[in-house]
């Protein structure tokens, strides 16, 4: 498959129309957020390695050309130029489970003017989704602290690539595992699951329920108590252990009704009953908020799935990603468009300590004690690094996570910090200003 189609007819008209005319000079585009959701003090960088892949392997098929050519109507010097078209640029980008801001560039493509713009919609595409999706994931083990915190949320995505990134990017900030079975064997990720409560009801009782679990599962129990009677369905629990002698990995799980207290009356149960090493494991659609309420009462609750609201990332679904022309041959150019004016010129961020972060045209040197945000990743359409694993970005993200101030870290009211601009940078969108409008 050639993959080139996944892009938008615009492209493909722009990218036409450049070739025509043997527009190939270097032009460079600059994928940012423009602002960020009233309910993010940050984000988390993600989607760079799906950007890679794509690019790697980008090409028009033969199916690709005869469909542009039979029901979109392209001439014959546009399938021609289409036919051998190879993305041969360069990307610099923010890794992968970095924290970033708004007016921050996430990904750089500077490479002919045609091939930068196919590729727009596709890296927008996994740029937003995947990033939206890592930051809400954040937000839920921010409040969890120190607790688990499982991804639910594969039935409930919108489509199985989003369950897909959902797994993943929920493991980049440090999720314990998921119940997607095929993104645990895809990402190396532990699958969790127990029981449905289906399973319950198919057999004559709830005791029967559990003991058949218990014998076809036993190093990995986890029995789904309120079916019917919560609390009654942990006394059950309870005999099912004691009278099949079970040990290991035991927990119960309370989907319904006010998991606070729930879980306070489970907990007694089981440490009446000498289970103190039986853990509680809550679920039910819950959000971040949720898990921070449970959290802070001191619910003695072990682990949290967190499923539908975070699969669609519920109080902030989208991101309002761009991704801007931002210099073409020897020229900075920039959009004036008020309310959406753009930087001219390829970038860097500085981030200096406390995330305090300064964009700044690339070459120009750091200011003292800031480092580059920005990395180059794909020279001449090659990577320039090996695949970035989750464990790494799992430590750029605790290592971020851990200087990330206090007030954007808040999961209520949350309030970022100011990304400055550089006085280079402020110079050369003066004169790019200027000269636009002469």
């Amino acid at each position: 498959m050639g993959r080139a189609l996944w892009t938008d007819l615009y492209e493909l008209n722009m990218a036409a129309s450049y070739l025509r005319r043997r527009m190939d000079r270097p032009a460079t585009f600059s994928l940012f957020v423009r602002k960020l959701p009233p309910t993010r003090g940050f984000l988390v960088a993600a989607g760079l390695e799906a950007c890679l892949e794509f690019l790697e392997s980008f090409r028009f098929s033969p199916e690709d050309l005869k469909y542009l050519e039979g029901s979109l109507g392209f001439d014959r010097d546009a399938l021609e130029a289409f036919r051998d078209l190879r993305f041969t640029g360069d990307v610099w980008a923010v890794p992968e489970g970095r924290i970033v801001f708004a007016g921050e560039p996430l990904l750089e493509v500077t490479g002919p003017v045609a091939q930068g713009q196919l590729v727009e919609t596709f890296l927008l595409n996994r740029i937003t989704l995947e990033t939206t999706l890592a930051s809400k994931a954040a937000r839920c083990r921010i409040a969890a602290g120190d607790k688990d915190v499982v991804d639910f949320s594969f039935r409930r995505t919108h489509g199985v690539e989003a369950a897909m990134a959902v797994a993943r990017t929920s493991a980049m900030v440090g999720f314990m595992g998921t119940s997607n079975v095929e993104a645990a064997r895809e990402y190396g990720l532990t699958a969790v699951g127990t029981m449905a409560h289906s399973y319950i009801e198919a057999f004559e009782s709830e005791e029967e329920a559990f003991r058949a679990y218990a014998q076809d599962y036993p190093a990995r129990i986890t029995f789904l108590v309120d079916t019917y009677d919560t609390l009654q369905g942990v006394r059950r629990a309870v005999g099912v252990i004691r009278d099949l002698g079970l040990g290991g990995s035991l927990g119960v799980r309370l989907d319904s009704g006010d998991l606070e207290q729930l879980a306070r009356q489970a907990r007694g149960i089981l440490d009446q009953a000498g289970l103190e090493q039986v853990r509680i494991f809550a679920s039910g659609g819950l959000d971040e908020h949720d898990v921070d309420h449970l959290v802070r009462s001191g619910a003695p609750i072990d682990a949290f799935g967190v499923g539908t609201r975070l699969g669609v990332s519920a109080d902030a679904p989208y991101l309002d990603t761009v991704y801007k022309l931002v210099a073409y041959g020897d020229r900075a150019v920039a959009k004036l468009s008020p309310g959406k004016a753009t930087a001219p010129g390829a970038k860097q961020v500085f981030r200096g300590p406390g995330l305090a972060d300064v964009v700044a045209v690339r070459d120009e040197p750091a200011p003292e004690g800031a480092t580059p945000l920005l990395e180059s990743v794909m020279l001449d359409g090659r990577r320039t690094a090996p695949v970035t694993t989750l464990a790494q970005a799992r430590e750029r993200f605790e290592a971020d996570l851990l200087a990330l101030p206090p007030e954007a870290a808040t999961l209520a009211d949350p309030v970022p910090p100011a990304v400055r601009t550089s006085e280079r940078l402020q110079e050369l969108s003066r004169m790019t200003r200027e000269r636009l409008l002469r």
